[in-house]
Formats: C-alpha cells, structure tokens, sequence
C-alpha cells in the first residue's frame, strides 16, 4: 500500500496526499508492462462519491474537504499492497489493481471482492467534527490484460460508473462492450435529436379533455418525433436522453412556443377560442432560473388568454428544493396559467407539500385508472385523490380512460373530467380539429 503514496508534491493530489491523474498514469504503464510479462490481470475502479454536493452546499467545503480526506484513508485501507490508490479531483478516486488472476472470471471476482469491500467501508458514517454524515459511492470496473490506450480505459471504468448510478446508486457495475454499444447508440441518438430540432422533425399531438357531458374543453399537447427514416419515435424512446443530455430544455422551449401559437390560432376562432392546451414540463427547464420570464414572455408575445394554457407538473419536481419550486409556481400563477400535478399518487413526497402547492388540479395517474373494473385497491386510490382535490378545492382529471365503465366508477366518486382513448388517441393538429367538427 506505501506504493501508492508519493511525497513530490507535484505527483500528489495535496488535499489526501493520494498520487493525482500523472502518477497514476505512470502507474497504469508499469501495470501493462507487468501484466503482458505475467499474463495476468489488472482492473481500473473508477469511484464517485453520490450526492457529494449536498454535503458542501449544507455544511461548507472544510466539511467536504474533510470527508475527503476520510474516503482516502479508507480507500488505502481496502486494497492490497502493490495497488494504487489515487485522487483525480473533486469526488473521484481511482483504485489500480495489479496481479489479478489471469482467468478472466476469476481476475473479475477478485476486483468485485475488493470493490464491496470498498463499498462496505465508505458506506460507514463518518463523524466530520460536529456532523455525523452517512455518504455512499457509485463505482464502476473495467478490466485489462496487456497495453491498452489509458483514456479508453479511464472511459470504460467511467461510464461503468454511471450505469451504477443509474442502477440507483451505492452499487458497482462492470464495464462489458455491449455497454459500449448501448453508449454509442445513444449518442447516435442524441446527435440525431440535435438535428431534429434543426430540420424541424418534432410534432405536437393534441389528446382531447372531455368534461362529463362528453363535450371537449382542452387538449394536452404531446410531443412527437417524426423521424425521416424510423418514422414516428414515441417519447418513451428520446425524452429520457433529452433529458440526461440538457436537449430537454430547448425542445421544452419549443413545445412553449408551438401551444401558444396553437391557443392564438384557436382563439381567433369561436368555436375553438375557449379550448385549453396543457404541456408537459421537465424538472430541469422548470428549475432554470429563466423558466417564468419564458413563460411570460410567449404568453405576452402571443397575446393569449394565459388561463387557457396549463402547465403539467410531474410529482419529481417536489424533490429538490421544494420552497424554492413554490415560488416558481406563485410566479407562474401571477401570469395566469394554470398548475396541474401529473401522474398524482406515483410520487414519495407531495402529500407533506400539497396544502402549500398553489394547484389548479390534481391529474389521476392511469396506473390507477386501468384496473379501475376488477381491483378494489385502485377504486379505492382513485376516490381517496377525489376527495382530497375536492377538501383542497382543486380540480381532478383522469388520464388513462380507456372504457365507459371506467368512467362512470370515476364519475360516481366525483370525477368529472377525463382523458383516454375512450374519447380520443394523441393525433395530429389537422385530425384534432376535424374531430372537433363531427362532435
């Protein structure tokens, strides 16, 4: 384990003492050579601490550098002699592990061994002075048995590390070229969304809102990818990716401008200018510090009646930062656009927030409303949100409405508006209106 430390200052992250990226590349050459004379192993852990920010945006940078300063001890503590442990800045470290088993299942075991061990030894509180803090790391591998270009493999050992994230956290994952394939086909897909916002690809679809005479008073306004070669691409298979990407936040800005576009075409018309339009907005552009101005601004640009456009909210937005989303959401009320919580009763944390949560509406989430007919369970979700919007004095809406059966349980437990292929599928703005004539 001495091996893994150095006293030039210069080959030392100062802050742990631990080798930085140059020492840990000189060692990583060492280990190639090594493991084309031996024929053995070696393996790269490249470990991010989760939610490392939050400890400095609470508690300071001393009690980040602190905690720091802890990991690396620890981490010297998990590996054996020979191995290196470094620090490449912020929350990253990396694990080097040399003269593994030159079986390559057997050389995995012993870097997944050695990675719960870490994983079990990070995992233990900290006492940071006066804070008692529990953090846990995200850890991805990648194995090597002769020369290799050592940004491919630093590459490799990241994105393992991100699928560790996005398994949920606290966990390791191995590096394997189906990853590599998943990564490059999603970034072939991220580029082409690029171009898709260029070349004009993106399309709304309009889904009717039907009161409790059947009769429409609003649309929510899905987005659709028509591609020129795929065809019509659902939004289960891009907006996750726009999202992760940051492309969310200028195809956000487009399904704005498009709805209100779309509210000033209908209110030229009278048979059409009382008609709402809901959007869906993302977590990230609604916490964008420009979010309300934006809104402002399309609203004004158009001169639209803004009670006609109504924002739908998911449930994930109350996670983070919930005074500060409450402000967003008293902001956007002083324009006077309407507030719907999508997807009501999914979430883990509204319920604490609602009464402060200045709502227009609560929209039943279909999960519940499919097996509405045979499970007593959802009946019983289903009427339970009807009377909290109606104690609350907020509106209610089910999506997801797919039978009349369904419609007159929801109708008998007090809801009375409703959205599903029963009344109509998602369709392109010139089928939408035609619609409308033959109602």
């Amino acid at each position: 384990m001495q091996k893994s430390r150095s006293n030039t200052w210069l080959s030392t992250i100062h802050l742990t003492d631990l080798p930085n990226r140059r020492l840990l590349l000189d060692r990583l050459q060492q280990a190639f050579v090594s493991c084309r004379r031996s024929g053995r192993n070696g393996a790269l852990l490249f470990i991010d601490l989760d939610n490392f920010k939050a400890l400095n945006d609470t508690h300071g940078h001393d009690l980040g550098d602190l905690l720091l300063k802890h990991v690396a001890q620890r981490l010297e503590l998990c590996v054996r002699e020979g191995d290196t442990v470094a620090r490449l800045g912020g929350d990253e470290f990396v694990v080097l592990l040399e003269n593994l088993s030159k079986e390559t299942m057997e050389a995995a075991a012993q870097a997944e061994s050695i990675g719960e061990k870490i994983l079990a030894a990070l995992n233990q509180h900290y006492d940071l002075e006066v804070v008692k803090h529990h953090n846990t790391p995200s850890i991805g591998i990648t194995l090597f048995n002769e020369h290799q270009a050592s940004d491919e493999l630093f590459k490799q050992a990241d994105l393992a590390m991100y699928q560790a994230k996005k398994a949920g956290r606290n966990n390791l994952r191995f590096f394997d070229p189906k990853m590599q394939e998943s990564i490059n086909a999603r970034w072939s897909i991220e580029a082409e969304l690029r171009k898709a916002l260029e070349n004009n690809e993106f399309h709304l679809y309009y889904q009717v809102q039907v009161n409790a005479s059947h009769q429409p008073f609003g649309a929510e306004a899905l987005i659709r990818w028509l591609h020129p070669v795929r065809g019509l691409v659902p939004p289960t298979q891009f907006i996750s990716l726009a999202e992760e990407s940051g492309l969310i936040l200028a195809i956000g800005s487009w399904v704005l401008e498009t709805a209100c576009e779309q509210l000033k075409a209908w209110q030229q018309n009278t048979a059409t200018h009382n008609l709402l339009i809901s959007i869906n907005i993302s977590a990230r552009q609604f916490h964008t510090e420009t979010f309300v101005a934006e809104v402002k601004s399309a609203v004004q640009r158009h001169s639209i009646n803004p009670q006609l456009l109504k924002i739908e909210l998911t449930e994930s937005i109350l996670l983070d930062e919930i005074e500060l989303t409450i402000a967003t959401m008293n902001a956007l009320k002083a324009i006077g656009v309407t507030i719907s919580l999508d997807d009501f009763g999914t979430g883990y944390s509204s319920l604490q927030y609602l009464k402060k949560l200045p709502l227009n509406q609560l929209k039943i989430d279909r999960t519940f409303v499919c097996d509405l007919v045979n499970d007593k369970n959802d009946r019983a979700i289903a009427s339970t949100i009807i009377a909290m919007a109606k104690s609350l004095d907020l509106d209610v809406i089910a999506e997801g409405v797919e039978t009349d059966e369904q419609r007159k349980i929801l109708e008998y437990a007090g809801c009375f508006q409703y959205q599903g292929y029963y009344f109509g599928k998602p369709v392109p703005i010139e089928q939408f209106e035609t619609d409308l004539k033959l109602r």
